[in-house]
């Protein structure tokens, strides 16, 4: 292997078999640089480095690891501790609900008997001290929100017709653990082969899946777990189940502070919207930062409460920023995905050309997915389908990264994604029945992901405070007129006559975990000689005022963007500025305010009639650049015009796949 430069810090103190660090807060000495392990080692300690303390390091370089779930063999998965079973050298690798013939073609597998490997064979536990505290955190670890019952009789024939391995411990759980291991062990269990559980048989458990995971769409989704109330909801999340917690009160969606929040809140969240238990409680906004009010401060669940808005919470605490917003990850079931799709030919195991999976007569072969009206949308889907986060870009033409030649075929068209789907089999498509026009070949379609992206969101409350009316002569807007930001009728309109406009301002956050930056380079900028000024972006928003039918009776045009940090968060520096050809974007933390007095900041409202409207801003309208929620990047306001004056007022943003009038919430409705 090659010697690869690393930092290894630590916060709290290192000793020879151990080292113990808090990653979120990197502070104090930096113990090891130069790091090079063979991989066998039992410890960091024992590989070579520059030894303890000699380092030339900044803890901008600290390291750190992600492991896999898998478990090597030998690892200590039951916890000892606290328990009364003493002394005792306990190794179980890996749990499994193991499905009965006719039920292992089921996806996700939700029923069977509970089985521990334990020094490399998988056995039974009795059920004499099993009880539904326990069966709920085997679903809950396995991804499912609830637990029901199922069928003895059938499983007790089943088990006596099999020969049994049974594990020598029972488990005792309280239900709020977020997996078994965190379990204490029971009683021991006397092994004398067959005799050894007389007066019960292996343990069975039966789970209830989320709605989304529902086996079937006839009965499944019929007796799948369904929260009462759509009271929260993740956002920012790059994978299923994960995400920012935001919950809805009073018509308005607010964060939680994450003061207090551990397991057994985040877990409350997970199985609210029909996941298992929470992997992780996040905090310090880890999962970005949201906008508009927090809802929540030091919350308190038992872990038994149907919903968060059930825990309790201190209403009176106030002063929590969005730096402390609370985050999950929750368990979810295993629906093997990422066995029908890859990528092909790319550079890095993120990017390439996508392959599915299908059945074409009666075999199931790879092949590619016909690029025509391929997007963002549906590469956000491929991308979270394989695990790998955020869809930074979709590709229509794929001819540079040549995949597998048998795969070549065109197997799947006419994708259109939503974007929330769990995979790409369930978007809408043509079926069996293939159409696309172009061929495949180097026309088929092709993604790149990303682990972390921007998030743009518009401060509603600076819109609504600032909409105003001007009446601005023609011959003050010759810049503006050129770049198409006023109505059709302007054309022949004469330099005396004058233009209505609302005006206002908009300040755009960007709440996400990467920079907002323009997708083409430089050198395609367009230079604006009236304005003095280069466009980055073709359209980056859309103004609108719309009838309260939804139709569009006046618009404004943001053919293109001067992008830059106008003020940023305490403690974050401005890195992007448009004067002087400089290099443009939003960085994280950081705002993009465009003044209400800043030409094409506004809308011709010169030829519309007195009435009630609908104001509409959207950001990134054609999703040019990734983000990591495009839910969130329409505004609305209400407004009345009465031929002279307008009233501008609810401004709030709206979420793009919700039907907001259905909503319930606690505390009042919309």
């Amino acid at each position: 292997r090659a010697m690869v430069k690393t930092c290894f810090s630590s916060c709290c103190h290192f000793r020879s078999d151990k080292m113990c660090c808090d990653v979120s807060a990197p502070a104090g000495r930096i113990w090891l640089d130069n790091v090079h392990c063979t991989g066998r080692e039992t410890s960091l300690a024992d590989c070579q480095s520059n030894g303890f303390g000699f380092s030339d390091c900044k803890h901008s370089e600290d390291v750190g690891v992600v492991c896999t779930q898998k478990r090597i063999p030998g690892f200590q998965f039951i916890s000892t501790s606290s328990n009364d079973v003493e002394t005792l050298d306990v190794r179980v690798e890996d749990v499994r609900i193991r499905a009965t013939y006719s039920q292992r073609k089921r996806v996700p597998i939700t029923e069977g008997f509970v089985e521990l490997k334990d020094a490399g064979k998988w056995r039974q536990i009795c059920d004499e001290d099993w009880n539904m505290m326990n069966s709920r955190v085997v679903c809950g670890m396995y991804g499912f929100p609830g637990v029901k019952g199922f069928n003895t009789r059938a499983y007790k024939l089943l088990s006596q017709r099999r020969k049994k391995n049974y594990w020598g411990f029972s488990v005792n759980c309280t239900g709020n653990e977020a997996h078994l291991s965190s379990c204490r062990m029971g009683k021991v269990l006397k092994l004398v082969g067959n005799s050894t559980c007389v007066r019960g048989m292996p343990v069975v458990v039966s789970c209830i899946p989320g709605r989304a995971f529902a086996p079937t769409q006839s009965s499944g989704f019929r007796k799948a777990y369904r929260p009462e109330q759509p009271l929260v909801r993740l956002r920012g999340g790059a994978n299923i189940g994960e995400g920012r917690v935001e919950v809805l009160k009073n018509g308005v969606w607010g964060t939680v502070c994450d003061d207090n929040w551990d397991l057994k809140a985040a877990t409350v969240v997970c199985r609210e919207l029909g996941f298992g238990t929470a992997k992780e409680a996040l905090t310090g906004g880890r999962m970005g930062q949201g906008m508009g009010p927090v809802h929540m401060n030091e919350v308190e669940c038992s872990g038994f409460e149907k919903s968060l808005t059930g825990c309790f919470f201190n209403k009176d605490s106030l002063g929590c920023s969005h730096e402390e917003d609370a985050a999950v990850r929750c368990h979810v079931p295993a629906m093997g995905f990422h066995n029908r799709l890859r990528l092909g030919g790319g550079r890095n195991p993120s990017e390439g050309r996508v392959e599915v999976l299908a059945e074409r007569n009666g075999s199931l072969v790879w092949g590619t997915v016909c690029s025509e009206s391929w997007g963002i949308m549906e590469a956000m889907v491929v991308c979270r389908q394989l695990g790998l986060g955020f869809a930074n870009n979709a590709f229509q033409e794929t001819w540079y990264w040549p995949g597998d030649v048998s795969a070549d075929s065109v197997i799947m068209s006419g994708v259109r994604c939503s974007g929330t789907e769990m995979s790409l089999a369930q978007c809408l498509h043509h079926g069996k029945h293939i159409s696309c026009p172009k061929g495949g070949g180097r026309f088929a379609a092709g993604v790149s992901c990303t682990q972390t992206a921007s998030d743009l969101v518009l401060n509603a409350e600076v819109v609504e405070q600032t909409t105003y009316l001007e009446d601005r002569p023609m011959y003050a807007l010759q810049c503006a007129h050129e770049e198409n930001c006023l109505s059709s009728t302007a054309n022949p309109a004469d330099q005396g006559s004058y233009r209505r406009l609302l005006r206002f301002s908009s300040q755009i956050h960007n709440n996400g975990l990467s920079d907002f930056r323009p997708r083409a380079g430089q050198h395609s900028w367009i230079w604006h000689e009236c304005h003095r000024h280069y466009h980055s972006m073709e359209v980056f928003t859309y103004y609108d005022l719309l009838s309260l039918n939804g139709t569009k009776v006046a618009e404004g045009h943001k053919a293109s963007f001067c992008l830059e940090d106008t003020q940023c968060d305490e403690g974050i520096e401005k890195r992007y500025a448009c004067a002087n050809f400089g290099q443009q974007g939003i960085t994280v933390g950081c705002w993009d305010t465009y003044r209400h007095d800043i030409d094409c900041q506004w809308i011709d409202i010169t030829d519309v009639k007195p009435g009630d409207y609908i104001f509409q801003v959207v950001i990134n309208p054609n999703y040019e650049v990734a983000e990591s929620d495009y839910t969130n990047n329409i505004m609305k306001c209400k407004s009345r015009y009465d031929g002279h004056r307008i009233w501008t007022y609810n401004c709030h943003i709206v979420s793009s796949n919700t039907s907001e009038s259905k909503l319930k919430v606690f505390g009042g409705s919309i």
